[in-house]
């Protein structure tokens, strides 16, 4: 088995030309699977992405608001794609990080492997002092419903992935500093509840890339530990 993990960073990119080289990835470790040859890579990607909605495979069309002629306006393009969960929008200043992984590498359950990614960001915020949690039921990264200062449960951290032949493909997209604004044209992954931003939470800006470095070494080295056990 193979624990080494390639990190790719794309900086800020067209989803589409991030979409093409998650398939690339994934496509390169599927065919060595079926040529039985081992051991198979791994891959971890970062990047932002221009303005764009994305459809789940569970996004029914009344999750968007707003219809063609308005994103086109807007220029934001529509992308249904082969994850799960609903819809979701992705924007500069949101880190995005798609691990395409061999799971036999690791450990063959994909809901340990959700609730790995989950874990990982919750030590993640932890780190800049910002307390999250998860929702039992949900997939994603939540901060708790807080009465004294009128706030509601609200969604940091947006999670959709697809496994085929223990093989992931998509991940998860943290609110760092981007703009919320284009949330309120969707119901977020399908929930009528609010979203933040580390930004909002702090009140002010974090570099993305000092966020990145901490997510991806929180990330590599929970992968090496869950895969050791």
């Amino acid at each position: 088995m193979n624990k080494l993990i390639e990190v790719i960073e794309l900086g800020l990119i067209d989803y589409k030309n991030g979409w093409s080289i998650q398939e690339l990835c994934y496509h390169n470790i599927v065919n060595l699977k079926k040529k039985g040859q081992k051991p198979t890579p791994n891959y971890l990607i970062f990047c932002e992405h221009f303005p764009v909605y994305t459809l789940g495979r569970s996004s029914p069309s009344e999750q968007l608001f707003v219809d063609s002629a308005i994103l086109k306006a807007q220029t934001i393009p529509l992308y249904a794609v082969n994850r799960g969960g609903g819809i979701t929008y992705h924007g500069p200043g949101q880190l995005v990080v798609y691990p395409i992984i061999d799971l036999e590498n690791f450990f063959t359950d994909i809901h340990r492997y959700l609730r790995l990614l989950e874990s990982v960001v919750i030590d993640m915020l932890a780190y800049f002092h910002i307390s999250s949690t998860t929702i039992p039921g949900l997939t994603g990264v939540w901060l708790s419903e807080d009465p004294n200062n009128n706030l509601l449960d609200r969604k940091i951290c947006a999670m959709g992935v697809r496994v085929s032949r223990w093989v992931t493909m998509h991940g998860l997209a943290l609110n760092v500093n981007n703009d919320l604004t284009p949330f309120n044209q969707i119901i977020p992954c399908g929930l009528s509840k609010q979203v933040t931003s580390m930004q909002t939470e702090l009140q002010r800006a974090l570099p993305l890339a000092v966020v990145a470095d901490v997510l991806k070494a929180m990330l590599i080295k929970k992968l090496m530990d869950e895969g050791s056990l």
